[in-house]
This record gives C-alpha cells, structure tokens and sequence, in this order.
C-alpha cells in the first residue's frame, strides 16, 4: 500500500503540471472545437492569391501545376480555364486563385492539433499527450484507496470511459 507521503508527491505534481499545461489545454481545446467546423467557413475569410505560370498550359497542365487537393477545372474556353477555386487566363499564364483559410493565429492553432510525426510541432503534441496520461493516473494517486472521494472517484471515471467509448462505437 502506497504510503501518504506519496500521495500528497502525487497531488503537488498534478497541481503543478496542471498549472503549467493550462495554456497548452486551452489551445489545443479551441484549435479541437474550430477543427469541428472545418468543412464550414466559419471564422475563414477569403484569400487571394495571383500564381504565375507558363502560358497556353492545358486543362491537365494548369492542375498539376497548381498542386491543390481539391481543384477541379469547371469550363474551359480560348482564354481562360475555369477552376472551383479560380481561374487561370491561357494567353499570360497567371493564375488568380481564391482560397478560404483561416486568420494566421487560428491557422497556426489547427496546425498545432493536426501535426504529423514530419512536423516539430509533434514533439509538443507527444509531451502534451503523455501529460495528459500522466494526469489521468495522478488523479487516483491522489488519494488514499481506502477513502470514500476515491471509490466515487473510480465509479465517476468509469461512467466517463463508458460515455466516451459509447459515443465512438454509435457516433460514427
């Protein structure tokens, strides 16, 4: 059986770690609420933004060129190829591209949650998410075993696993 000492190491960590993450938490809590809406344009404003290429490119050409996931030609005459996000003029070869993006704080904030392992930014989304584990065992460290605000405790966390694991079976 863990000793008192250790308890109360465990309850000024989780204080301390806690204090310290907060800010961290609350970006990564708002940049995960804007992540919901992202196929919406909320908070996004329209950028944009003139390419040049070369000119009397094909339809083909203009795409690959361009190198956008989503882009698709619309129509297509002497002078110009219509795309959904633009449109390119044949006899110059200037691309006027119109994007809806985020403002760069919030842009950077989405980048922060959806980093990959080929960013920097994973190395603080790792020590975040160790933290974050780090926290959840703290929190029964806490407290003696034996005292009631730890079996509630236990009981609370297990209605929130089940919550959690519920909405992911039957949500999607």
């Amino acid at each position: 059986m863990a000793s008192p000492k250790l308890h109360m190491a465990f309850r000024k960590y989780h204080r301390w770690l806690g204090f310290f993450l907060s800010g961290i938490m609350a970006i990564y809590a708002l940049s995960g609420v804007l992540l919901i809406f992202r196929p919406t344009d909320f908070l996004k404003y329209e950028q944009v933004q003139t390419r040049q290429l070369s000119a009397n490119l094909s339809a083909e050409d203009v795409s690959s060129a361009i190198k956008v996931r989503s882009l698709k030609v619309i129509a297509e005459d002497n002078d110009t190829i219509t795309l959904n996000i633009g449109e390119y003029d044949k006899p110059s070869g200037t691309a006027t591209l119109t994007r809806k993006d985020y403002p760069i704080v919030l842009a950077k904030m989405v980048k922060l949650h959806k980093a990959t392992s080929n960013s920097p930014l994973f190395y603080l989304n790792i020590a975040f998410g160790v933290s974050l584990l780090f926290f959840v065992v703290s929190a029964f460290l806490m407290f003696m075993p034996k005292l009631p605000m730890y079996k509630n405790g236990l009981k609370i966390a297990g209605i929130g696993a089940a919550l959690a694991a519920l909405t992911v079976i039957f949500g999607s």
